[in-house]
């Protein structure tokens, strides 16, 4: 077997894609946050020191054995549960629009909901490797869903349905993957979507939010506001855009243009042809990871092949519901596009993730 390095063109591929991306975001969040203060560098600046950390973040990860994470991949479940409950302690939890979603760590804030989506991942390729074909057996599918639930459930309560909705996904994806019985997984499946859709009924303002996703212009000055102007934003894209900093529903008309809404922005000042160049560095990266993963399961490497698998499924879930949501094809989620909008909690995490994976590919052919 030959040498191996991060300098593999295998490696590489992965490796630009994820840094393409990542100064992609750049130039997006310096041209959406131009008009959010005075100083239009100052969100710039910011998001620069999340790329650093989320730099670091990757150089970490990439250093660490798989054998760590596998070692250790019971703790991890255990380790989102005592942040996603951490979280809502009064006086620890930072409370903002309505949500305790932070924890201020006196220069930044840490969303355990995201750190979670990393142990999660974790979690359950640790507890796939372990159990292997018994999980078409009920007791060691059920295991993991238990202690995922709970994660869920304290999401819920803070509230971030975006993110507990991306976490149900996931362990579904992977435990089908992994092999679970079908009839198993379509009744945990029902069970799960019907509560899910239940929880977004009984509140009043995910209901109003569903009303406004149906018909969003009948509510342009309402709950709708936010979808009306990113749909504008998409109506004056055309193929190649107004230009690179001249989109004009940046400034001030959409919400959350830097962060939930950045894809929008994309849209309006790079086109129709920008837009899907981005969807499809995505899909490359998500087509990478799978063949990361594939790679290792055929080398019997079930725990980087779940690990991959994980960080392919994340992507593509929380790619998928952005632009769903930015589109107007799924309802208002706060969820960020993965490396590109502003928020150094995600960055970091989806930095993580990407590393890990690549990891799994350096393992393989060292």
């Amino acid at each position: 077997m030959r040498g191996y390095g991060v300098t593999d063109r295998h490696d590489m591929t992965l490796l630009m894609t994820w840094f393409c991306l990542l100064a992609t975001g750049v130039v997006m969040v310096a041209s959406a946050s131009s008009a959010l203060s005075a100083s239009s560098f100052l969100h710039l600046a910011k998001h620069g020191v999340y790329v650093l950390g989320a730099i670091a973040a990757f150089a970490f990860v990439l250093s660490i054995p798989l054998r760590f994470w596998e070692a250790s991949h019971r703790w991890c479940i255990f380790a989102a549960i005592a942040l996603c409950a951490l979280v809502l302690v009064p006086g620890v939890g930072h409370e903002v629009k309505g949500a305790q979603r932070w924890i201020d760590l006196g220069g930044f804030t840490m969303q355990p909901s995201e750190v979670a989506k990393f142990l999660v991942t974790v979690y359950l390729a640790g507890h796939l490797a372990r159990v292997g074909r018994s999980i078409r057996d009920a007791g060691p599918l059920l295991r993991p869903l238990w202690w995922i639930g709970i994660v869920v459930l304290l999401v819920l309560i803070e509230p971030d349905f975006g993110t507990a909705v991306v976490l149900a996904l996931l362990a579904g994806g992977l435990l089908f993957l992994a092999g679970a019985r079908l009839r198993h997984f379509v009744a945990v499946a029902v069970a799960v979507a019907v509560a899910f859709a239940a929880l977004a009924l009984i509140e009043p303002y995910r209901a109003e939010r569903l009303v406004s996703f149906l018909d969003p212009w009948s509510r342009a000055f309402g709950s709708g506001y936010q979808l009306t102007q990113a749909l504008i934003a998409f109506g004056r894209a055309e193929w190649f855009g107004l230009g690179l900093g001249e989109g004009t529903q940046k400034l001030l008309y959409l919400p959350d243009a830097h962060n939930d809404f950045i894809f929008a922005v994309v849209a309006e000042e790079l086109g129709i042809v920008g837009a899907a160049g981005l969807i499809a560095a995505f899909v490359f990266l998500v087509l990478r990871l799978f063949s990361i993963a594939g790679r290792a399961a055929r080398e019997d490497r079930p725990f980087a092949a779940y690990v991959a698998y994980g960080v392919a499924l994340l992507f593509a879930i929380q790619v998928t519901i952005n632009v769903g949501v930015n589109t107007g094809a799924l309802p208002t989620k706060g969820l960020t596009l993965p490396l590109i909008s502003y928020g150094g909690n995600s960055l970091v995490v989806f930095s993580a993730l990407t590393a890990l994976a690549l990891r799994a590919h350096f393992e393989a052919r060292r």
